[in-house]
């Protein structure tokens, strides 16, 4: 209960009061010393100032538990401005670190285009040489032909007797020339050349054909055996067919990165395999070395050139690959290029048509990304 004090001192300044109370016997700890604005006399009056300063202080504790709470309402807000403004510069630095990749890897596919089209110009300036050659061949062995029949006529003409004419003596001699030699008796032995190739002669491409199993040999005979640090390799670890069938084990163990180790080997001892390429961009898609797998991808489609029967299923694994790293990479148009590319290798692929279908459902805007 509040206690009246009367032995007390207080000095006074513009500013301050200071009041001195003694409390005997009182913890300062324990101590609430309460002040109002009246001087408290009478007990009735004293009980209605008292109340009245009661509800004052209360008034004034709630007024400041209110500010309290407003001060620590703004600095929630301002801490959560902060935060959403340093949210706002992280998304916008990882939008801009795909847009860079984007445009990196869309100017890294149109230099590959650039080349591919300087490529195909010099095939074509090639074949169209060849044929200028080969019309000027003919055109000669035609003025050679004509010369020798002009020749023949004037000498017809020339020893043909009085009385009949140079047509008739030219037209016997042609009749005399094609009567043909009795055929003498005996047998032919032929003998037929086996083909790589068990496709039907109308159907194949012979020159393709020949080419391929002539960049296949050149491919086989191609090692770069005297690298020095390769020297200390075992005779099994410098063939790069053994080393092609070990990345194979390592990829199925899931073994990625010691799978390119051995990809990486072959291909410094062969670099003409289509196939090592194409097994190590697998393993950079499993990794997501996207514009390795891209770019691994590229190679063996260009050493699978000219396109034959014998490499149509590694092209269409080449351009599938090729096409699921542009599409994790959001590039889903030169993704969708390359799965058509696929499909018109092999059109009964089911699971090739139902993903490039998926990839025109989310150019189109009708599919989520995944």
């Amino acid at each position: 209960m509040p206690l009246q004090v009367s032995d007390y001192s207080w000095q006074q300044t513009k500013t301050a009061v200071f009041l001195s109370l003694p409390l005997k016997g009182v913890c300062v700890r324990d101590t609430d010393v309460f002040c109002t604005e009246n001087y408290l006399k009478d007990k009735e009056m004293m009980q209605r100032i008292r109340e009245k300063s009661i509800l004052q202080a209360q008034e004034r504790a709630k007024e400041a538990t209110e500010a309290k709470a407003a001060a620590k309402r703004e600095d929630q807000k301002y801490a959560l401005s902060v935060m959403m403004k340093i949210e706002e510069e992280e998304r916008k630095k990882i939008e801009d670190m795909k847009e860079n990749e984007r445009i990196k890897a869309t100017k890294e596919l149109e230099a590959w285009k650039e080349y591919q089209r300087k490529a195909e110009e010099q095939k074509k300036i090639q074949k169209e040489e060849k044929l200028c050659q080969r019309d000027k061949q003919i055109k000669e062995e035609r003025k050679k032909l004509k010369y020798k029949t002009s020749t023949r006529n004037s000498a017809s003409r020339n020893l043909a007797p009085k009385g009949r004419s140079s047509e008739n003596i030219f037209t016997e001699k042609l009749k005399e020339d094609s009567i043909p030699a009795p055929r003498s008796v005996g047998s032919i032995k032929i003998n037929f050349t086996p083909r790589v190739f068990p496709t039907a002669l109308r159907e194949s491409q012979v020159a393709e054909e020949e080419e391929w199993l002539h960049k296949q040999a050149e491919a086989r005979r191609a090692m770069n055996t005297d690298i020095p640090e390769l020297c200390d390799l075992k005779e099994e670890e410098k063939n790069p067919e053994w080393l092609k069938d070990k990345g194979n084990k390592l990829f199925a163990t899931e073994n990625y990165l010691a799978a390119i180790n051995a990809y990486n080997l072959a291909i410094r001892l062969n670099n003409k395999m289509p196939l090592l390429y194409l097994n190590r961009a697998a393993c950079h898609l499993k990794l997501k070395n996207l514009h390795k797998a891209i770019e691994d991808s590229s190679k063996a489609l260009e050493l699978l050139m000219p396109p034959v029967i014998d490499n149509a299923n590694a092209r269409m694994k080449a351009h599938v690959r090729r096409g699921t790293a542009f599409c994790q990479l959001e590039l889903y148009v030169e993704g969708l290029q390359d799965y058509e590319a696929a499909l018109k290798i092999d059109p009964s692929n089911k699971i090739v048509q139902i993903d490039a279908e998926k990839i025109r459902n989310v150019i189109q805007g009708t599919e989520l990304k995944s």
